[in-house]
């Protein structure tokens, strides 16, 4: 009985990182080879990273790519191995999304996506073209570089099976899993008994259980062993994330799978699996049938020897076959620990920041994004104890304390996060003790201000521009206008505040990195973002904003899901307080900020309109039908409140449009993400009370309303709904 073993290496994509990057893949091929590996894949475009975007357009980084190549296939530790390399080529001056089947100093073959993602965050069509050869190959001549390594003046490009000494291997590249006649199913039914993935796939919440599965119910389907290789971390533009969860399957069964997003920059999970399975797994007669029918592929001999026998793989220390497991998926509010503290340590780490400023309001959101600083000081510390040196390295560098070894969680918050509560005489006492309080319980270094002086001065500035015209509060007799502007002078003056104390901190705290910057963060949630209910330039607007792509349910179920698993029973205190941005004075009472009647929608609905115009990519007139389905049975919403409902958020979401452009940059987390910058690409002016489409809804409201009142329930003869 012949035995594989295979790797899949995790790493982060960090672009134009090529030492970075050379050093890593390097550091996977010696993990996988000392673990008894013959094959090793690695993630899509591994050396130049996933996230260059136009950079992909540049000759400097295909000469780049190729020159590193040459150094990984030129290291000994290649020997005896494939290695599968992701890098961008030009052939015939088209550019493809490539990986490079290698050895040391030899190059098998280059074989081109042939299917991009071109949809959501993806845009692979501006920077590359899909191979549409299929089962074609032709001459790649080689880069000087290479050709100098390997002795080879040219090597095959295009669509092909590798053939080695005693199995089959192909590739087939991210998106392409996705597609209705995805590659695998052809080149494992032309004898290909292990295929590889090589991937940068985003993640979502509630996302990867489909993903994984989509894998195991392909393999199950066609039978062989899928090694899957996914990116992690952080992307090159702080946007997208990329959560690991590498496997390795056969024959429909999970036998290994790596961690969902992790702080080590090196991860490689190893299966040893027999090839007989493989073999008789396929040996259905409805299989064969369709093997035996189908086309062949151009084949690429190899006299590698990848396999062993099972007396090698008994008498090996290193070699275990590999058993079924169970698919580990986190849940979302483990999804969403592990995610942000990722993005925050990466993001920290990569910019060799001091730390972070948090403007802490008392209220929830604000919370939240200081319980992820937390989860990133947790995930910090599980990740020294267990012995990974890069993030005790990264930790003492961010600190500029060489001999720091951190305890506990609190320690590290202490050193990295400064918040800072920016009362007025609108505020209450109610808020600046929780804000106090949770800072203390997390360790970080807090600050407690009032900024009336500087508010007061702009509006000096206001009544000498006016010849002493003075807004008004609303309870005090003034206009809308004039209530807005009062608020709104508030909130935009802790920007101010909270940048200079940023800039600041370090120096007047005297701390080791005295001088540099703190990254300011934002606490703006999505379904906020969604209908412009923020002000423009406020605290809202950051560096980065942690819960830019999180639903207010999902934030504050996260802080219930915090208290109860990291004992933080102040947490209790923020859910259920009642929200404010106490910009109003204390003697116009409680003002509720999150309630239907201020906002119009309660959180929930506006996450059900968020899905509704982005994933399901309905308009009002759409979104209006589908709600007098779904809204049927909800009390007190008839036609006309559903039609109001529809009509008020499409205004809304059109009015405030212009906010989105200037979202401050967020994980994306969430499918409806409305942030202009990448994912959600809509104008920037509308005609905002869309005319044909509301009064669409109008009519179709009086069409039912007539109905309902003879009694009938349904449309009047001879009209339907369209």
């Amino acid at each position: 009985m012949s035995c594989i073993t295979v790797a899949a290496a995790t790493l982060p994509s960090v672009p134009l990182d090529f030492k970075g990057n050379r050093d890593r893949i390097l550091e996977s091929i010696r993990i996988a080879k000392a673990q008894g590996a013959t094959l090793r894949t690695g993630p899509e475009l591994e050396i130049p990273g996933y996230g260059c975007l136009d950079h992909h357009l540049e000759g400097d980084t295909f000469l780049h790519s190729w020159e590193v190549l040459a150094e990984i296939i030129s290291d000994p530790v290649c020997k005896d191995m494939l290695i599968d390399l992701g890098l961008g080529v030009r052939h015939r001056n088209v550019r493809y999304n490539c990986r490079a089947l290698c050895t040391y100093k030899h190059i098998f073959l280059i074989r081109p996506k042939m299917s991009l993602a071109n949809d959501g965050l993806y845009r692979e069509m501006r920077h590359f073209t899909p191979w549409v050869k299929r089962r074609q190959s032709e001459d790649y001549y080689l880069e000087a570089i290479a050709a100098e390594v390997t002795g080879q003046r040219k090597v095959p490009i295009g669509d092909m099976i590798l053939s080695t000494a005693d199995t089959a291997v192909a590739c087939e590249t991210c998106e392409e899993l996705f597609t209705p006649l995805n590659p695998s199913s052809f080149l494992g039914l032309n004898g290909a008994e292990v295929i590889l993935n090589s991937s940068a796939s985003h993640a979502e919440l509630r996302k990867l259980r489909t993903r994984l599965d989509l894998i195991s119910n392909s393999t199950r389907r066609l039978g062989g062993i899928y090694v899957y290789a996914n990116a992690t971390g952080v992307d090159g533009e702080a946007r997208m994330m990329f959560d690991g969860s590498s496997m390795v399957l056969a024959n429909g069964r999970v036998l290994a799978q790596g961690s969902q997003f992790s702080l080590s920059p090196v991860e490689v999970t190893v299966s040893t699996i027999s090839i007989e399975e493989v073999r008789s797994y396929r040996s259905s007669i409805s299989r064969n049938l369709q093997a035996a029918a189908q086309e062949d592929f151009p084949r690429v001999d190899c006299d590698l020897r990848l396999c062993r026998s099972a007396d090698e793989v008994y008498l090996s220390d290193t070699l275990h076959m590999s058993k079924e497991i169970e698919l580990h998926i986190l849940d979302p509010m483990q999804e969403i620990a592990h995610a942000e503290a990722v993005f925050l340590w990466q993001y920290l780490t990569r910019t060799n920041s001091p730390g972070y400023f948090l403007a802490l309001s008392g209220g929830l959101d604000s919370a939240t994004v200081a319980l992820f600083v937390y989860s990133m000081a947790r995930m910090a510390l599980q990740a020294i104890n267990a012995g990974e040196q890069t993030v005790l390295a990264d930790l003492r560098r961010v600190t500029g304390e060489p001999d720091f070894s951190p305890c506990s969680p609190e320690e590290i918050v202490g050193r990295l996060l400064h918040t800072c509560y920016m009362g007025t005489v609108n505020s209450g006492d109610e808020t600046r003790g929780r804000a106090q309080r949770l800072s203390a319980r997390l360790g970080g270094f807090h600050t407690d201000i009032k900024i009336d002086e500087a508010v007061i001065a702009h509006e000096n500035i206001i009544a000498q521009t006016f010849d002493g015209f003075r807004p008004k509060y609303a309870i005090e007799g003034g206009s809308a206008a004039e209530n807005l502007a009062r608020q709104n002078i508030q909130a935009r003056n802790r920007l101010v505040v909270a940048y200079e104390l940023a800039q600041l901190s370090t120096t007047a705290r005297n701390t080791p990195r005295k001088g540099a910057a703190l990254l300011v963060l934002g606490s703006g949630n999505v379904d906020e973002n969604l209908r412009g209910y923020y002000t423009k330039y406020d605290a809202s607007s950051a560096d980065i904003a942690p819960l830019g792509s999180i639903s207010k349910t999902d934030a504050k179920a996260f802080q219930a899901w915090a208290r109860d698993h990291w004992d933080l029973s102040i947490m209790t205190e923020f859910i259920e307080a009642t929200p404010s941005a106490e910009l109003l004075p204390l003697s116009a009472g409680v003002q509720d900020d999150e309630s239907d009647a201020e906002m119009g929608f309660t959180y929930a609905e506006l996450s059900e309109f968020g899905i509704l115009r982005k994933v399901h990519k309905l308009g009002p007139w759409s979104a209006y039908l589908r709600l007098l389905g779904d809204w049927k049975e909800r009390p007190g919403f008839g036609p006309r409140q559903i039609a109001d409902k529809v009509m008020r958020f499409y205004r809304f979401y059109s009015i405030n449009r212009h906010k989105a452009v200037i979202l401050t940059p967020s994980p994306h987390l969430s499918a409806y993400n409305p942030d202009d910058n990448r994912h959600d690409l809509r104008p920037f002016l509308y005609v905002v009370n869309w005319p044909w489409q509301f009064d669409k809804i109008r009519a179709h409201v009086e069409r039912l309303e007539r109905s309902l009142k003879k009694g009938g329930g349904g449309g009047e003869e001879g009209e339907g709904v369209d």
